[in-house]
């Protein structure tokens, strides 16, 4: 290398440290992908998201892709097979993340979800309290919803009714909205819902209340949260939790991204939160 190189070799190397000293810790990570269990439609997963996204870009200063998966379980494995790096889970389905990977970090939750509920709708005058489902037909939710499924199961065998023997028909509509419309359209007698989709869905028009109505609501319990893969860098993990918890209701543009997650703010969480939400699923036969 000729004398006239060499000092600009030197200044381009102290150059290069000097700029990855201010880069991220977490610069590694080019692209945090983020995806949803799909307990909407994917067009309405899609539009809660990307406002949320454009802010944890802005936030993290790395590329955030959001990745929808067709079905509750496809969010699982590919939290656990490392394919992404955040998903907005369920408590039961952050507890099979939890078996399933064994350090899966429960990082933030929305202030509602520590007293979250189901609530109970139909369209049959003859249904007012659980007693009147006997014989009824019945949809719930997915098979790995806590809010469509596992807790209201769980209460409902602790009101000493058992859905597999004492209704007619069990059906599975995959999503929250879609047992609302199944209700509706009289495929089923009654089923059970987020109450969070249910009061959106009366808000927005999306339901003729004259015809589905609440006759229940069950007993609170923890339920969603945001949780990444366990392996995922450390800084990162905490930046995520600091941009979540950043985000101000007072702040307009901070309040519209909370209004579309229907959260009043995010608050911290830790996996005990779902220890309850385990044990129901063991006492309701869906973990053995």
């Amino acid at each position: 290398m000729s004398t006239f190189r060499r000092p600009l070799a030197i200044l381009a190397g102290v150059c290069m440290t000097l700029a990855a000293s201010f880069l991220p810790a977490h610069a590694e990570t080019k692209v945090l992908r983020v995806s949803a269990i799909p307990d909407e439609a994917p067009t309405e997963l899609l539009r809660k998201f990307e406002p949320l996204g454009a802010y944890l870009e802005q936030e993290l200063g790395i590329e955030v892709a959001f990745q929808p998966v067709s079905d509750y379980a496809g969010v699982v494995e590919a939290l656990g097979a490392g394919r992404l790096d955040m998903a907005w889970l369920g408590g039961f389905t952050f507890v099979q993340a939890r078996l399933r990977t064994g350090d899966a970090i429960p990082v933030v939750q929305r202030e509602e979800d520590e007293v979250f509920t189901s609530t109970f709708i139909t369209a049959d005058p003859e249904i007012n309290e659980h007693k009147d489902l006997l014989g009824k037909s019945f949809a719930f939710g997915s098979v790995s919803s806590t809010s469509g499924h596992l807790m209201p199961r769980y209460f409902l065998l602790q009101d000493g009714i058992n859905p597999d023997d004492d209704f007619s028909r069990v059906g599975f509509s995959g999503a929250h909205d879609a047992t609302v419309a199944w209700v509706e359209a009289g495929r089923v007698d009654a089923g059970v819902l987020n109450t969070s989709v249910w009061d959106k869905l009366v808000e927005e028009n999306k339901v003729d209340t004259a015809k589905v109505r609440v006759y229940g609501t069950t007993p609170t319990y923890f339920d969603y949260n945001w949780t990444v893969r366990g392996d995922l860098d450390a800084q990162l993990v905490q930046d995520i939790k600091a941009a979540f918890l950043k985000l101000d209701p007072a702040n307009p543009e901070h309040k519209a991204i909370l209004d579309l997650q229907r959260a009043s703010r995010f608050v911290e969480t830790s996996a005990e939160n779902y220890e309850g939400i385990e044990e129901a699923a063991r006492s309701a036969g869906l973990l053995q």
